[in-house]
């Protein structure tokens, strides 16, 4: 059974937190099915923007809100 991750990320009000800034910008960087290639993504994508401070991308674990049970 997959386990879907989604990757995603973007401007934040502060970097200690997940406040988006603009919701409309946000990059969607893809869904994965397993924790390994969505951690292998979200790597990829915070290294490009290691140098903005305000910039974080993050990995939401989808099946643990679709199916909270499990």
């Amino acid at each position: 059974m997959s386990k879907l991750h989604l990757v995603f990320g973007g401007r934040v009000r502060d970097p200690r937190g997940l406040d988006f800034a603009d919701l409309s910008a946000l990059d969607v960087v893809g869904f994965y099915p397993d924790e390994k290639s969505a951690e292998a993504a979200w790597r990829g994508a915070a290294q490009r923007t290691v140098d903005d401070a305000e910039m974080k991308y993050v990995v939401v674990h989808l099946h643990r809100l679709l199916e909270p049970e499990l």
